[in-house]
Formats: structure tokens, C-alpha cells, sequence
């Protein structure tokens, strides 16, 4: 797991240096955390009980992908004959590429970026970080995610966008921190069936995640 409310704040960050496109900034910030959504596939298959192999930092971390995200959008924006789907595909693409450069430089397992071809780049090949920090890593996606959502509602109520979610979007933080605490303590404790409880729960907050950005999208694109 690579922080995914890192890569929200990170996409919401950008929002200030890119054309006022809402669909391009709405896709820069989907595109940010759609790569770790492979983190299902990795769980259908622990539950199926076949191979994980190749399913975590691959497909969706990969230049490929970005390609066949632009030309997907591309090809719907021809044929519906809106632009702006061709919009939120260049938004995709930017912020998939965003997540992938963003792990090859602060994540230490690598990305297969040149998927399918066989490869795996790593620029901390060599490191093995503390176990104590691997392990506070995993509950510290709540952090994240909790910072993720405390800076929408920061700036809904700033821009006095989405104001009939904005205490939503506060409750989202209060559990996010609450389960921060609570994973934690029982990442540090329990010798055996964490990584399943934690994996469920990690990703209900991911896809809870990107269902929150679109609902605020107005929230997201402010400026």
C-alpha cells in the first residue's frame, strides 16, 4: 500500500497550475488514487487462494495504462461527441502518472512502469526499511486518508462549495482518524489475521475515497 491520501492531497495540490478545466482537475485527482485500486485484485485473489504475483504495482502503474486510458476517453468523446470525457482522460492520465513517478521516488518496493514487458524499477533497490516503519506504514494509510478528507472540508467551507456534505466529508475524517488509531495499535499487537482485516477494511476507505472526490467534485476544482 502506498499512502493513497498522500496522492489525493498531492492532486489536489496541483489544481493551481493547470488549465480551468474542471473535468481536467477532477481526473488529475481520480487518476492519483485510481492506481492502488489493484489492491482488489490482490484480495479476490488471496480469497480464491491463487498467486499475488504481479498484481501490486503493475497494470495499472504502467505507461500502458496511461496510454489505453487516453485512447479509451478519446474514442468516448468521438463518439458521444463531448470533449470533456476527452478532458477527464487527459486528467487521468496526468495523475496516473503522477502516482507512478510519486512511488518510484518515496516508495521503496518499486513499479513495474514498462507493464507488460517483463521489468521492475526500484530506485531504493538495496534498502530494507525498519520493520517497525513497514508496519506503521499500513495503518498510516488511514492518516492519510484523513488528511486527504480534512483538507476537502477545509476547503469546502473555504470556498463554501458542497454545503450540504461538508459535515459528511467531516465524519469521513473523524472515522479515518479513529481507524488510524486503531490499526495502529493492532498492527503492533495481533501476531495473526491482521493483513486480512486491515486489507478489507484499507479498501472500503480507497474506493470510499474516490466515491468521496466525485461527490465533492466542485470542492476538488475550487480555486
Amino acid at each position: 500500500m502506498a499512502q493513497a491520501g498522500i496522492h489525493g492531497l498531492i492532486g489536489v495540490a496541483v489544481r493551481k497550475w493547470v488549465p480551468k478545466a474542471e473535468w481536467l482537475v477532477l481526473g488529475i485527482v481520480l487518476g492519483n488514487l485510481f492506481p492502488d485500486t489493484d489492491n482488489l485484485a490482490v484480495a479476490i485473489a488471496t480469497v480464491a487462494r491463487l498467486p499475488t504475483e504481479g498484481l501490486h504495482r503493475t497494470f495499472t502503474h504502467a505507461l500502458f495504462t496511461i496510454v489505453a486510458i487516453l485512447v479509451i476517453f478519446f474514442i468516448i468523446a468521438t463518439l458521444t461527441k463531448k470533449p470533456y470525457w476527452n478532458t477527464l482522460g487527459i486528467g487521468l492520465g496526468i495523475g496516473v502518472l503522477m502516482h507512478i513517478l510519486l512511488d518510484l521516488l518515496i516508495w521503496f518496493n518499486g513499479v513495474a512502469i514498462l507493464w507488460p514487458i517483463p521489468s521492475w524499477n526500484n530506485l531504493w533497490a538495496g534498502y530494507t526499511p525498519p520493520e517497525w516503519f513497514d508496519k506503521f506504514m499500513l495503518s498510516a494509510e488511514y492518516l492519510s486518508l484523513a488528511l486527504y478528507f480534512a483538507l476537502l472540508y477545509s476547503f469546502a467551507r473555504k470556498y463554501k462549495t458542497d454545503q450540504d456534505y461538508q459535515k459528511t466529508l467531516l465524519v469521513w475524517t473523524i472515522i479515518q482518524v479513529v481507524l488510524f488509531i486503531i490499526f495502529t495499535a493492532l498492527v503492533y499487537t495481533m501476531s495473526k489475521g491482521f493483513t486480512t482485516i486491515n486489507g478489507a477494511v484499507y479498501l472500503l476507505s480507497l474506493f470510499l475515497a474516490i466515491g468521496v472526490t466525485i461527490r465533492a467534485r466542485k470542492t476538488v476544482v475550487a480555486r
